[in-house]
């Protein structure tokens, strides 16, 4: 089964996030950048498809140099080869990015595409899905367990206050929800190897697809307000202070 995964770079998590002059990214300086934590699940969850049914695995980005990591990463975890897509300098937002890699994805032939079924950067639940639309394939998002069954994947997503079970035929497209897997951490020796294998890289001008002018564009980028202090109701009895609370949440916070 020939599966290809589409993952992103992204800070993680912990990092520090401060916005650069400009006011529309952030500064990229002094942060770590990993994986997504979704698109490790997909990666992991190709890989024991693969390791099962037979074929390989293909990872693919679209984004700057150091997005390599994130594909040496996948390809330490058990990826066979890896394809990274330079947009340059050129801006594009999800559906810009679902358009490029729609294009690559259609040049190949895969039995299923896995994606994570959002990015902790931006959020916008999109590129996986509009990839799917675009390539004219069924998808199947928020996936915690699959079966690949005499050509058909059977999944069970999650949806508000329980599970639904859904087949589709393949080719096809689903993302991923935590709860599918436990990722593997890369070992040594496949570390020393994905540092060998080479990275399919091309720019964006020779890939044969426009993704258009961003439909969504970053105006500015501001960080929350800074949350003021608590403070505690004083009061001799619990009476007194249900009381002293109530008038403060009716006279000066004006909810009440």
């Amino acid at each position: 089964m020939e599966i290809a995964v589409l993952l992103k770079q992204v800070p993680a998590t912990e990092s520090l996030i401060e916005i650069a002059d400009g006011d529309i990214a952030i500064k990229a300086e002094g942060i770590n950048w990993v994986m997504n934590p979704y698109d490790e699940l997909a990666v992991e969850e190709a890989l024991q498809i693969r390791d099962e049914a037979g074929g390989s695995v293909t990872v693919f980005t679209l984004g700057p140099e150091k997005s390599v990591e994130a594909l040496r990463t996948a390809l330490a975890m058990g990826a066979d080869t890896a394809v990274r897509i330079d947009p340059g300098d050129r801006l594009l937002d999800g559906l810009g990015t679902a358009k490029v890699l729609a294009g690559e994805l259609k040049k190949g032939t895969f039995d299923l595409i896995v994606a994570g079924h959002r990015a902790v950067d931006d959020d916008n639940f999109q590129v996986g899905p509009a990839v799917a639309e675009l390539m004219n394939i069924p998808h199947i998002s928020m996936v915690i367990r699959q079966e690949v069954v005499d050509g058909k994947i059977r999944c069970t997503r999650t949806v508000d206050g329980g599970t639904l079970v859904l087949e589709a035929a393949l080719p096809a497209l689903i993302t991923t929800q935590r709860g599918l897997n436990e990722p593997r951490y890369a070992s040594l020796p496949g570390i020393m190897k994905a540092k060998k294998k080479p990275i399919d890289t091309r720019p964006l001008s020779e890939t044969g697809t426009d993704p258009g002018d961003p439909l969504v564009k970053t105006i500015a980028m501001r960080l929350p307000p800074q949350r003021t202090a608590g403070r505690i109701i004083e009061g001799d009895t619990a009476a007194d202070k249900a009381a002293a609370l109530v008038k403060a949440l009716r006279e000066e916070a004006k909810v009440i």
